[in-house]
């Protein structure tokens, strides 16, 4: 009786202790989502895209993604659907676009993210690459239908609040879910790769 009572209360005191230490971020409006830098730079640390022409992020936002495609030698176009500063970026909603380049990367809305990756793919983009909550892959029947390479499994748990709640100086960390980005190359077929992105170079892996 005292051996489950004191299991009990260590549970408890677990629970609390999560519960004060994670976070599940409440509903942005607009679906605006702020990852820490660190996951779009290693993205392009082991991902290659085309240089010979620009490189589109359809949802910049203030510049995570543009700024560090930038860094790595990338001729970039930033978009958004809503103007939040970043410079150059071109107000459109991606999903009328008519034309694109070859390579798309981006931090869609997560309930837009199926449609952004055809979208992509229907403009003609051989390498498309986009966040996606990872808890989503296994009802995501949607990514047999198309050239889905692989995915980068982010580690450590990026925490991805609210773009508003960042820029307002909140605290940023804690985050209860899971990310990767999602990969798709033209042309292939076969089965997706699951790949680790550490947020430390060294400890990047494939299997």
């Amino acid at each position: 009786m005292m051996i489950d009572l004191a299991c009990q209360m260590i549970l408890l005191a677990a629970s609390v202790k999560r519960q004060r230490n994670s976070h599940i971020w409440e509903r942005d409006d607009a679906d605006w989502y702020l990852e820490p830098q660190w996951v779009s730079e290693r993205l392009f640390d082991v991902e290659p895209f085309d240089r010979s022409a620009s490189l589109l992020d359809p949802c910049c936002g203030i510049g995570q993604v543009a700024g560090a495609a930038v860094r790595h030698g990338y001729s970039v176009i930033a978009a958004d659907i809503v103007d939040r500063g970043y410079p150059g970026c071109e107000i459109q909603n991606f999903l009328d676009r008519k034309s694109g380049p070859p390579s798309i990367v981006g931090n869609p809305p997560f309930d837009s993210v199926e449609a952004f990756a055809r979208h992509a793919l229907e403009l003609g983009a051989n390498k498309v690459a986009l966040v996606f909550p990872t808890a989503r892959l296994n009802a995501a029947r949607w990514l047999s239908e198309l050239p889905f390479r692989r995915a980068w499994l982010l580690t450590p748990r990026p925490s991805m609040p609210t773009g508003a709640y960042v820029l307002a100086g909140g605290k940023v960390g804690g985050d209860r879910r899971d990310f990767c980005w999602i990969i798709f190359e033209r042309g292939y077929v076969g089965r997706p790769e699951i790949c680790w992105l550490h947020r430390d170079h060294n400890l990047a892996r494939q299997p």
